[in-house]
């Protein structure tokens, strides 16, 4: 019987996935989609047609995105939704300039370390009301529309309410989720009058309708989002948050704003990387590539023995950095400049041993999980970068009566600890997994891309950056190659690494790779799924390029 379960193990191990294609890497799912009046890439079908329909109608790239966003709250609630938050990078073209939308919420101001400790909670619980904060979905619409957008704002709504009110089949990766989630949920109120029609769940093919979240999405595009955050949405969220146990209350969804902020970048080898600073967790991805900029990955093949060691010792380093200093900069110090720089990643360098794997790193020292990502770009040269989720799949299972959707736990990321950059407070932001990039050349743009999957983010960030720049992958292959996926980080609410963590690898890496990453000390483990969810779009004498991550439901499609 070991016998058989060794052969089985090293036949899986040895797999390579590959297609008979003409053109390109072998393991590339299919060919990059290329058009030139606009593109749109999101994990759902209906998303990405809702975004080229907006773009045909005459919007623009923001208009396209908050309706394929709205569209994908309600075809894939395991990924996203309004009650959760927001974060987004722009390019207007006719300004030549990227900005940065950070619309994630804060703690309710009540709520305490104190107060927690006084209830006997020592580590805020991930579902329930307690991990709630005020969601920066809807307002982070309002705010990108405001700005930038083109076409009425309750004109975007319309395919989402469409599909809300007539139904939609249920896709195969959603309806897998939805399984999962009605087996976790499903005895939290008003979960199952949602997304367990007949008592049973969801599944593949069923044609799903959602007439609450049809209603809420119809207030919203009256009210430009004000019934969200001031009026009779935001009183039935509070209320039923109070009623479970929880603190969120109609004044601090009243006073919600997202924040602009300016992104922040590192030149890899010529090309500028773009993340947004923290709360949220991109810069992790730029300390990464300012550690593997020393060497020539090239020259080390793509998901060799030296690579995928050298990434891993990159990523251990980036996130001790990022379990100790990431958190919101309107309460704690946190010193991106330096982080970033080039002279901090080649002092970090010293610390990796090439020929045996870290067990534990220290973090520098300064003197003072799931989600969606799309991109849409139009005629006009403008290119948005988006990513919004509930954390935990669908998120804290508090679902407010009559709404048609799910609140998220974001508040499970702080810390209790008082002394912690990210502890707990009234108003503050948790510390952030979920990350739009943004690649530009000579001031130009070149690629808006995203890989979302809670901590798997920056490691993913990187690897496409990688894929792209070193190994000369187009875009459909540089998310399509196998990934590494390192977990057991020390984290910012307060674990500390002391093993090493474990290295998870897709069965496109070889078994003789895995042997030589056990030798220099790697702890493998062989799970499935779990590597993020890629989308991209690449301007190139001006034509767009889209590609679609294979591992989910979606596709890019242009026109």
């Amino acid at each position: 019987m070991r016998l058989l379960t060794l052969t089985i193990f090293l036949f899986l191990s040895t797999h390579i996935i590959s297609y008979d294609r003409i053109l390109g890497k072998d393991f590339a799912s299919r060919s990059e989609v290329i058009a030139t009046n606009g593109m749109a890439a999101t994990s759902h079908p209906l998303a990405t047609q809702t975004a080229i329909d907006v773009l045909k109608g005459g919007g623009n790239a923001i208009d396209a995105a908050i309706a394929a966003n709205a569209v994908l709250g309600l075809v894939e609630p395991t990924g996203c939704g309004i009650g959760g938050d927001l974060f987004a990078i722009v390019w207007i073209d006719e300004d030549k300039k990227l900005y940065g939308l950070n619309s994630s919420g804060p703690a309710p101001q009540d709520m305490s370390i104190g107060k927690l400790k006084a209830m006997g909670i020592d580590k805020i619980p991930p579902y329930g009301p307690l991990p709630v904060t005020v969601p920066g979905a809807v307002a982070g619409w309002t705010a990108l529309h405001k700005r930038f957008g083109n076409k009425p704002f309750d004109e975007l709504f319309n395919n989402a309410i469409y599909y809300a009110d007539n139904g939609f089949p249920v896709t195969e990766v959603v309806g897998y989720y939805l399984q999962l989630s009605s087996e976790r949920y499903k005895d939290y109120p008003n979960f199952a009058d949602v997304w367990m029609p007949n008592g049973e769940a969801l599944k593949k093919g069923d044609v799903f309708v959602n007439k609450d979240l049809s209603n809420t999405y119809k207030q919203i595009a009256k009210s430009y989002g004000e019934s969200f955050y001031k009026g009779d949405i935001a009183k039935t969220i509070s209320e039923f948050i109070v009623e479970q146990g929880g603190f969120l209350t109609v004044d601090d969804l009243k006073s919600y704003k997202p924040e602009w902020i300016k992104p922040v970048s590192s030149n890899y080898r010529g090309y500028d990387v773009w993340e947004l600073p923290p709360n949220g967790q991109g810069i992790a991805a730029l300390q990464i590539l300012n550690i593997l900029e020393q060497y020539e990955i090239d020259k080390m093949g793509h998901n060799s023995v030296e690579y995928i060691h050298l990434f891993t010792e990159a990523k251990k380093l980036a996130y001790e950095d990022r379990a100790k200093y990431y958190a919101d900069m309107n309460f704690a110090d946190v010193p991106v400049e330096e982080l970033i720089s080039k002279r901090y990643a080649l002092e970090r360098n010293k610390l990796i041993n090439l020929k045996k794997a870290a067990t534990s790193y220290s973090s520098g020292i300064f003197e003072d999980g799931d989600t969606i990502y799309m991109t849409v770009a139009d005629k006009d040269g403008n290119m948005v970068s988006l990513i919004q989720s509930n954390y935990r799949g669908m998120g804290s299972g508090m679902v407010p009566p009559n709404l048609g959707f799910m609140l998220q736990d974001r508040g499970e990321m702080f810390s209790l600890d008082p002394s912690h950059r990210n502890s707990l407070e009234g108003g503050k932001r948790p510390f952030h997994t979920i990350i739009p990039a943004f690649i530009t050349k000579d001031d130009k743009p070149f690629i808006s891309f995203g890989l979302m999957g809670g901590g798997m983010q920056p490691q993913g960030h990187a690897q496409i950056v990688v894929n792209l720049i070193d190994f000369k992958m187009n875009l459909q292959e540089a998310g399509d190659a196998p990934r590494i996926r390192h977990f057991g980080s020390s984290e910012p609410t307060g674990e500390i690494m002391i093993n090493g963590g474990y290295l998870s690898l897709e069965s496109g890496v070889g078994s003789d790779v895995r042997s030589e990453l056990t030798k220099k000390g790697h702890n493998l483990k062989n799970e499935p799924g779990g590597y993020g969810g890629y989308q991209a779009i690449m301007k190139l004498n001006n034509v767009y390029y889209g590609a679609s991550e294979s591992r989910k439901d979606g596709h890019a499609s242009g026109y």
